[in-house]
């Protein structure tokens, strides 16, 4: 079986919760799915299949994209950590004039091709991008912040985008590692979760802009219902 085949095979095409005009290959269980995918791989101790999984900083993010279309409209834009590609979409729908989607992970490679293709969009999908330099308009960053060293890597390269004049968004639901005195806050979010997944049914996400290193952290935030 190849990664297509089983992509294909461990989930199944759903609305996104929060973000209805988009549709992903979802999993319903992520602990089969990750099974499945290390058997899939031939090897233990993969990373958790984040491709599967609309999670909530990205649905977040792709909201906001979504509602604030000339953020993206006629530019081109770089979706990093992009798992299923939901953010990636969401900026090709919005009118992105390109849209490139990055991971390291095979399978969130083949899911975010499969999921542009559903959706009716095009995105460039590529390998890990964060050793090395992208241009792009924008540079979207969504659920990215969850180990140290991942966070580190990140924000290397995001303020090596915003120096070369890349305006850079950040979504997430607040994680420890999540470098908020470099960003001010947008808009807060109450975004539909799997209770599988995060223990409860609502989680609050936040979408954040990277502030100029001079600037003071702004404290206003738009809330959705």
């Amino acid at each position: 079986m190849n990664c297509t085949e089983f992509v294909l095979s461990a989930t199944g095409l759903a609305r996104v919760p929060f973000v209805d005009e988009i549709s992903l290959y979802l999993a319903a269980d992520i602990y089969e799915t990750w099974r499945g995918t290390e058997l899939q791989a031939g090897r233990s101790e993969l990373a958790p299949p984040f491709w599967a999984f609309a999670w909530p900083g990205g649905q977040a993010l792709a909201r906001y994209v979504l509602d604030h279309p000339a953020l993206v409209s006629g530019r081109s834009v770089l979706d990093i950590g992009c798992g299923s590609g939901l953010v990636a979409i969401a900026a090709a729908k919005a009118g992105a004039s390109a849209v490139t989607a990055s991971d390291t992970d095979p399978f969130a490679r083949t899911a975010a091709r499969l999921n542009a293709l559903a959706n009716q969009v095009t995105v460039t999908v590529l390998a890990d991008v964060l050793n090395t330099t992208h241009d792009a308009d924008v540079v979207l960053a969504g659920d990215v912040w969850y180990e140290q060293d991942l966070s580190n890597l990140v924000m290397s390269f995001l303020d090596r985008a915003a120096a070369a004049g890349s305006e850079v968004l950040a979504g997430d639901i607040g994680r420890r590692y999540f470098p908020r005195h470099r960003f001010h806050p947008a808009a807060s979010y109450e975004v539909p979760v799997s209770r599988a997944l995060e223990s409860t049914e609502i989680m609050r996400a936040s979408v954040w802009i990277r502030q100029p290193d001079n600037q003071a952290l702004g404290m206003n935030c738009e809330l959705r219902h």
